[in-house]
């Protein structure tokens, strides 16, 4: 069995590293399989990028035609908007390869268009990382038009121009006639969309987001604070990691700011490590001392930042999966988020952490002060550990994608 995986890029981004990860679990398993990406920035020579110069100048020109597009929807919603309008020279490589599977992953950005998708010749298999392949133009949305249908009389009061999203969403319609295998990394995503107008009769299996158990791996706390530069062993560490996440409003970091106010009137006393940005040139004051780490790549320096944490908080609205929670538990750390989403997949209320009251930041603070304040943190350590190891290791997750594989080609025969 050849699979071909199919993404922007191969490690920029959230969705490329999860795919990266379904790679590579896959290749630990002796399953041949390659990856093709309109970026690739890694060395590894599984990684097909683009063959010439031309053709990344293609993507880039293609890339500013889909941004010049959605400039005509005028949205309140802040999330990326993707048109996919443009004709790839993807296609003509997927199905000229070798692959008896191709795996779509984030093929947004232009990487291939709407009307390409559907002229695939191969059977494939779409992993989702977020909302956009059943919705219009958005990644992520509040409303319901992904539940109707993008109609002229349910467009929501927060949008004016063109109407973008109705108009992806009816090329949609018109290209995808066949059905195809869908893969959803959590409950939350996989209802919705089995619930859309768009894709309500396509199979949907869900398989969670992958991470090497065996390079992710807990660090001893004090010597994993030292590492950072921490000498004063006493403090508490809470982490908050996400890219921009400070400006993606869909990443909650103004729920985490009015818990922290809420924590600073109780007197709680510790330190706020943020990861995924540098440090602004003027500092917001969150009532405690922050340290920015960066954007940290190596899988180690996360790990032990990890491992430094005495609860990682993610106060996101909406996550497909929530994959800064699932990093934090393979290294042993509780997590804090809100009983929503994918996250609620990931995190086991009072068992690996605390799944607080959608959107509340009082109840987030509760969660907070719980872990910090629980004499049983070794246990939810451990517990911790134990469901990353169980649920999302490499030859876990590697053997759910092969039975996927495997009965979409048998139903292909």
């Amino acid at each position: 069995m050849k699979v071909l995986h199919v993404n922007h890029s191969d490690i920029s981004g959230g969705a490329a590293r999860a795919a990266n990860r379904i790679h590579c679990a896959l290749k630990a398993n002796n399953i041949e399989t390659n990856m093709l990406v309109s970026r690739a920035l890694s060395r590894d020579p599984s990684i097909i990028g683009p063959p010439n110069r031309a053709a990344l100048l293609y993507d880039q020109v293609c890339g500013r035609i889909g941004g010049a597009l959605v400039k005509l929807l005028k949205t309140k919603n802040p999330v990326l908007h993707s048109p996919a309008i443009t004709p790839s020279l993807l296609l003509n490589r997927i199905n000229k390869s070798d692959a008896d599977i191709i795996n779509l992953h984030w093929i947004c950005g232009e990487v291939l268009s709407i009307a390409d998708i559907g002229r695939i010749k191969k059977p494939v298999v779409w992993t989702f990382h977020d909302m956009w392949a059943f919705c219009g133009a958005e990644h992520y949305t509040d409303d319901l038009r992904w539940f109707e249908g993008y109609h002229k009389n349910n467009r929501p009061d927060y949008e004016s121009g063109f109407d973008l999203n109705r108009w992806v969403w009816k090329k949609k319609s018109k290209h995808w006639r066949k059905a195809m295998q869908i893969i959803k990394q959590s409950k939350w995503l996989a209802e919705t969309t089995q619930k859309s107008d768009l894709m309500n009769e396509w199979p949907v299996d869900i398989i969670p987001n992958t991470i090497d158990t065996k390079t992710w791996q807990p660090v001893k706390n004090s010597i994993a604070k030292e590492k950072l530069g921490f000498s004063n062993k006493e403090h508490k560490f809470i982490a908050f990691g996400a890219l921009g996440g400070q400006q993606d409003p869909r990443k909650g970091f103004d729920l985490l700011r009015q818990a922290l106010k809420l924590l600073k009137q109780q007197e709680y006393k510790f330190k706020i490590i943020i990861f995924g940005q540098s440090a602004p040139k003027q500092s917001e004051d969150l009532g405690f001392p922050v340290y920015y780490s960066g954007h940290l790549t190596e899988d180690k320096d996360l790990s032990n930042l990890y491992s430094a944490a005495d609860v990682m908080v993610v106060p996101s609205r909406q996550e497909a999966f929530g994959q800064t929670a699932s990093e934090a538990h393979a290294c042993g750390t509780p997590v804090v988020a809100f009983n929503a989403t994918g996250l609620m997949d990931i995190v086991d209320h009072k068992q690996t952490g605390f799944l607080a009251k959608p959107f509340d930041p009082a109840s987030l603070a509760e969660g907070i002060k719980w872990v910090l304040d629980n004499n049983k943190n070794e246990e939810l350590s451990k517990n911790a550990r134990k469901k990353a190891v169980s649920l999302w290791s490499y030859e876990v997750v590697a053997e759910q994608y092969k039975a996927i594989y495997e009965k979409v080609l048998k139903n292909e025969r």
